[in-house]
């Protein structure tokens, strides 16, 4: 790692992690947004198992999207650390190692979706359900650590004088929707109004923080005036 580091200049640092984390954003609301959540109908596992069966082909591109997904984040996190372990080495280590862990726990998760595929094509509509659900869940608990490397890198990114503070406060205000949201669901199965409405909000500013992150660091970079020993 540390050779990497010391081949690689900050900017360079700066704009393949942004690139990588804009192909995150948006393999990953592909994946989830356009292509599983149109298939599944609410309460009705029999209609959700019909439109996936009938969209097998789509939904395979949906899992394929989450493996990219997951291929290019660990590329920002190698790159997130060449770019802040300037700042604090020992947590930008253990942002690195949170967002690692998130995405080991998300690629055991596609595992519930490729047998949500094969349940999906039976009679057993109910089986298929609890993959789906499991997956859900599976998700709210990569969040969690998702949620803590955000903490740690605003505060990185806070501390540092080469990429604006504002991105800092929120990111830090996107941990927190994260881990809010993660943990609503995991503690309150039936959800709760109050923090449910919170954690959108929440979520809402999650996405701001890291499509306005990764667009500063893919088109400002860190400019050679600013690079770092």
């Amino acid at each position: 790692m540390a050779g990497t580091v010391s081949d690689i200049s900050p900017d360079q640092a700066a704009r393949i992690a942004g690139a990588s984390w804009l192909i995150i954003i948006f393999t990953g609301i592909a994946a989830e947004f356009f292509i599983r959540m149109p298939l599944i109908v609410a309460g009705d596992a029999i209609a959700t198992a019909e439109n996936i069966s009938a969209s097998r082909e789509l939904f395979r591109i949906g899992i394929a999207a989450d493996a990219v997904m997951l291929v290019f984040d660990v590329v920002a996190a190698v790159f997130l650390y060449a770019l802040f372990s300037r700042v604090n080495k020992s947590l930008a280590l253990l942002a690195t190692g949170f967002r690692l862990v998130m995405n080991a726990v998300l690629a055991a998760n596609l595992v519930t979706l490729m047998l949500v595929l094969l349940f999906a094509g039976s009679t057993d509509a109910a089986t298929m359900q609890f993959f789906l659900d499991a997956h859900g869940s599976g998700y709210d608990i990569a969040l969690v650590f998702f949620g803590l490397h955000c903490a740690i890198l605003g505060y990185l990114i806070y501390r540092s004088d080469y990429v604006p503070k504002m991105l800092g406060i929120l990111l830090l205000s996107a941990s927190l929707g994260y881990l809010i949201d993660s943990f609503a669901h995991l503690l309150l199965p039936q959800g709760n109004p109050v923090l449910a409405t919170t954690a959108a909000a929440l979520v809402g500013i999650a996405v701001v923080a890291e499509l306005s992150l990764s667009l500063w660091l893919l088109l400002k970079g860190i400019g050679e005036q600013k690079a770092l020993s």
